[in-house]
């Protein structure tokens, strides 16, 4: 799949990256936990738009990381439970709480 249009995301969720290094196609599984948990609702659409929903869907099935509200989000619109998500089934049992 050639890509010769970049996305038009907002910085907001790549603001620990250099967006014009980011090679979309390689590193969309990458681009899609980074826009789906932290992105505006203009980039969700884009990232929607730009990989089309069964890539994204595909993609955060396979996300090591998508926070609770991303994961229901995702479990909504792409129709999943969310012991679908590889995220949710590496989560520990019980979280080991910090010794302050």
């Amino acid at each position: 799949m050639i890509m010769a249009e970049l996305p038009a995301f907002s910085p907001v969720p790549f603001w620990d990256v250099n967006m014009q290094q980011i090679d979309y196609e390689r590193n969309a599984r990458f681009v899609v936990e980074k826009v789906l948990n932290y992105g505006l609702w203009t980039d969700i659409k884009e990232l929607l738009r730009f990989y089309g929903p069964d890539r994204v869907k595909e993609e955060a099935l396979q996300t090591v990381y998508l926070k609770k509200k991303t994961l229901s989000f995702c479990c909504a619109i792409f129709d999943l439970r969310p012991e679908q998500f590889k995220c949710y089934t590496r989560q520990q049992s019980s979280p080991v709480r910090w010794n302050y």
